[in-house]
């Protein structure tokens, strides 16, 4: 446990340290920000010229100023911006080792494999949940600049749970880019794999079966899609939750068993 524990302050470590950490955090803090700039174009539409590209943008949200629609759009940041966000941090957290040549040097630490990957994964949930807090926050912040109106107790302990699930069914899928980081020994790979479902997500998500496609779930949970969030049931969480538990099996195997030479 000792080894455990110092190998998870490594991982943290370097986390901290590192320049990606603070990118992703302000990246992904756009999401936010440009929601407010929606919400204060929707509070004031004589404000912003017709014919402006942030106007029709704006028009094609079907979004009020309030606190139900701003709340909404940060669950759906969440599930479409998390989808490459995430997906980025997980190349790098699982990536970097052979990018670096450390790979090998890992395994010669005197720790079971198993417990490497573990906290490896540790790492990336806490850093996906960190940016999912941090944008939440900001969220808050905008809200309260803004004064929006519609805020209840009700309304808004709802949509705290929509939040919490959309951003947890966003990080499980990142077993299988990790997966393919360990696998294609370094981030394109993982990148490839991210982009690749991202695609294939809304193109079987217009067909009406995204609700049986891990990757689709996300962005259907938290309303992206309107009305086929209705589609989602128990079939579609008992094939998302293999499809995370596969990938992590896979990426426990594929680290225990391949040979490291890099």
């Amino acid at each position: 446990m000792n080894h455990f524990n110092q190998i998870l302050s490594t991982e943290i470590l370097k986390t901290r340290h590192t320049k990606i950490t603070w990118l992703t955090l302000l990246g992904f803090a756009l999401g936010p920000l440009m929601g407010g700039l929606f919400m204060l174009v929707f509070k004031h539409p004589d404000a912003v010229a017709e014919s402006s590209i942030l106007k029709n943008k704006a028009d094609m949200l079907s979004f009020t100023a309030d606190w139900d629609s701003y709340l909404s759009l940060l669950s759906q940041v969440v599930a479409l911006g998390g989808f490459v966000v995430f997906g980025f941090v997980a190349s790098w957290i699982f990536g970097r080792e052979y990018a670096d040549g450390t790979a090998k040097d890992l395994i010669a630490l005197p720790v079971s494999r198993s417990s490497i990957i573990h906290t490896k994964f540790i790492t990336y949930f806490s850093w996906c949940l960190l940016l999912a807090v941090s944008n939440f926050l900001i969220g808050l912040v905008v809200l309260a600049l803004l004064d929006l109106p519609g805020y209840t107790w009700p309304l808004f302990a709802g949509h705290i749970k929509i939040y919490l699930l959309t951003t947890f069914l966003t990080i499980l899928p990142g077993t299988f880019v990790a997966f393919f980081a360990l696998l294609g020994q370094g981030y394109l790979a993982p990148l490839g794999f991210v982009i690749f479902t991202m695609m294939l997500a809304q193109i079987i998500a217009a067909f009406g079966v995204g609700n049986y496609f891990p990757w689709a779930l996300p962005a259907l949970y938290s309303g992206a899609a309107g009305e086929y969030k209705a589609g989602i049931n128990t079939w579609s969480y008992i094939i998302f939750f293999i499809t995370c538990i596969a990938g992590y099996l896979l990426t426990q195997y594929w680290w225990k068993n391949a040979d490291q030479t890099k």
